[in-house]
């Protein structure tokens, strides 16, 4: 998550129970016994990577980089950074290379063309033609948010449809060609496998949800083709080569109308327009008064076929409907896809999806992708309740079961889906401290990172409890958890992996139990081909540098042991980002990772006189302007990344 929605991302007011017992952190913060290595996701083991880190050998082989304020990326010594891909730069599409002009004078067809704003979630593909190459692929990369006092040249002073126009184009995601020559990565253009996916893009809705009810308008009675996917945050990939984007902070794009009913009120919904994208003012189904069925068409995870360009994205509604920060993909034995999420806000769920049926391989003229086209429309979702002794419940979302009932204002699945965090509420899954990206290691272990919840234990609000044991939590935390059997367990058990923090404050809930460099706010997270679990900060500019955060510098990327616990400052990102996103080549030897809204500013709304005022980076032009950019990262003997 970029934006911090401190004032308004707090929707929940069920009455859920806490647990009080506080958990002991020190018991739970290392799992008993060693994890070995692992992979991300479910791919196989990367090339190149055999034997580095074998059991009992270091994973972290490289000097901690210290804490700073600098406008620039640091790395280790012995390591090098590249900037590619920045907001603006052609996407490559064929017959269109309007290049980034630093005046913000890009119209928004041009932007149509260009890399979105605000880089997120990202993965390499292997390249179509040459899958066991690491020197050629396809970037995926979402673009979450527009800064309009960087995108128009005078900002949001004056306001009209091709502004709206543009910000929407800047949204979304890219696919982009990239391959490395003379040692230097470079974007292809014109490539065949190129796209720009905007808010406005049309897309197909998959699922028990498509057609409902709940997801008619004017425009589209079916309920079946929605236009445009936005804040895309984080993201996750399949084991049959898609990739999935989730939408999160969706709401706030939404005027709401003058009485909120309880359904809006719970997505946090509210009279006005709180956040200021006007975009009603000119596409008037972001009028939630007007056309209040629009807002439940987004808050999907969407997946995407990198490898066909023609091909339309689909909103999977079987996954539910939250304010979805990833989505992880995992294997049962049986060969069943489960889908593992967190949802970025106070007091929200960890949810797992598991599907019906298994994952069906490629055949003569049907792509792996095709062939699994419907897969993530049939299954069951889940939330996730932590039990105060270390076990855990994942509780089924299925009309007719427990209190999911017509009586309860649940007529169908459909609107369980659409509806998912009132029907969490009614189950009681576990309220979290912000729950985002989720990873797994080889040994089944999944890892969730927490990014802070500064309102637990305050007035009216749920106090601490085992999972999310620190009031006041400016930190956050990484909790983890094991499955009972396969992957499709219903039980479970957790622990935390550690509790970020900064040990010189004096404040005992700030200080956490880091086993190395002190570090705040988790976000992304990564684990690659050797086990090295690989953690992105995202303290809010706002906060940056004050109270608990005061000791920290700007944003950063660690890596971690799992194995020992030890904890290295891998990556400093430059003044006022969020180092989010983390993907490598095959071989592991290149490391691409997102850097977002350098320089935003504490009101997160850059100053269209004064664009420059926290951050000029990438190109330090003397009329330059901060822009979001993928960052390729090479240690200069050749070797794998972390070693």
């Amino acid at each position: 998550m970029a934006k911090d929605f401190s004032t308004m991302e707090d929707s929940n007011r069920s009455s859920n129970p806490s647990i009080h017992d506080v958990s002991d952190p020190a018991r739970r913060q290392v799992l008993r016994g060693g994890l070995g290595l692992a992979v991300t996701g479910l791919l196989a083991p990367l090339a190149g990577c055999a034997g580095i880190g074998a059991a009992g050998g270091p994973l972290l082989g490289f000097k901690s980089v210290p804490a700073g304020t600098a406008d620039a990326v640091r790395v280790p010594e012995g390591y090098s950074v590249q900037v590619i891909a920045a907001w603006g730069e052609p996407a490559g599409l064929s017959g269109e290379d309007h290049a980034f002009r630093f005046d913000a004078g890009n119209s928004a067809a041009q932007q149509e063309t260009q890399l979105g704003m605000h880089h997120d979630g990202i993965h390499f593909f292997r390249h179509p033609l040459t899958p066991a190459a690491s020197t050629a692929g396809l970037l995926v990369m979402n673009h979450e948010y527009a800064d309009d006092g960087l995108l128009h040249t005078d900002g949001m002073k004056t306001w009209n449809a091709q502004k709206v126009r543009k910000a929407q184009a800047a949204h979304g995601v890219s696919v982009i060609e990239v391959e490395q020559k003379n040692g230097r990565w470079e974007v292809v253009r014109p490539s065949p496998w190129a796209r720009r996916i905007t808010a406005y893009t049309p897309m197909a809705v998959g699922g028990p949800a498509a057609g409902h009810a709940l997801m008619r308008t004017a425009a589209d009675p079916s309920g079946r083709r929605v236009l445009g996917t936005l804040n895309n945050c984080g993201s996750g990939i399949t084991p049959w080569g898609t990739y999935l984007t989730c939408e999160e902070n969706f709401i706030f794009y939404f005027r709401g109308p003058d009485q909120p009913d309880a359904h809006q009120a719970r997505w946090g919904l509210r009279r006005g327009d709180p956040v200021g994208y006007r975009w009603h003012e000119h596409d008037e189904r972001f009028d939630a008064a007007r056309h209040p069925n629009e807002p439940n068409r987004f808050g999907w995870v969407v997946e995407i076929d990198p490898n066909d360009a023609s091909s339309a994205p689909v909103k999977r509604t079987a996954l539910g409907r939250a304010a979805h920060e990833g989505a992880t993909v995992a294997v049962t034995k049986d060969r069943r896809a489960v889908i593992y999420m967190g949802e970025d806000a106070r007091f929200e769920y960890i949810y797992k999806f598991v599907t019906r049926d298994a994952i069906k391989p490629a055949a003569p003229g049907l792509s792996a992708a095709r062939a699994n086209a419907e897969l993530l429309d049939h299954g069951t979702l889940y939330v996730a309740r932590f039990d105060a002794d270390g076990k855990g419940r994942w509780l089924p979302l299925v009309h007719g079961q427990g209190p999911l009932t017509a009586a309860n204002g649940f007529a169908d699945q459909g609107e369980v889906l659409v509806k998912s965090r009132q029907a969490s509420d009614l189950l009681g899954g576990t309220k979290m401290d912000r729950p985002e990206w989720i990873d797994i290691d080889r040994q089944g272990w999944v890892y969730c990172t927490l990014t802070n919840n500064s309102n637990r234990g305050g007035p009216n609000m749920p106090g601490t409890d085992p999972a999310n044991p620190r009031a006041n939590n400016t930190m956050g935390h990484i909790i983890r958890w094991k499955e009972a059997g396969d992957f499709d367990g219903l039980a479970f058990e957790w622990n935390h992996f550690v509790l970020p923090g900064d040990p010189k404050l004096e404040r005992a809930d700030a200080k956490g139990n880091v086993g190395g460099d002190a570090f705040a706010c988790p976000d992304g997270l990564w684990t690659d081909a050797r086990g090295v679990l690989w953690i992105q900060t995202d303290m809010s500019t706002s906060a940056m540098g004050r109270g608990d955060l005061v000791n920290l510098g700007n944003n950063a990327m660690l890596a971690a042991d799992p194995r020992t616990g030890e904890i290295r400052r891998f990556l400093v990102g430059p003044v006022g980002c969020e180092v989010t996103g983390a993907t490598a080549t095959p071989d592991g030897r290149t490391m691409f990772i997102n850097i977002q809204h350098p320089g935003e500013s504490p009101s997160e709304r850059s100053d269209p006189d004064n664009p420059r005022r926290f951050s000029n980076w990438p190109d330090q032009r003397p009329d330059g302007r901060p822009r979001s950019a993928t960052v390729v990262i090479r240690k200069n003997d050749g070797g794998v990344i972390g070693t």
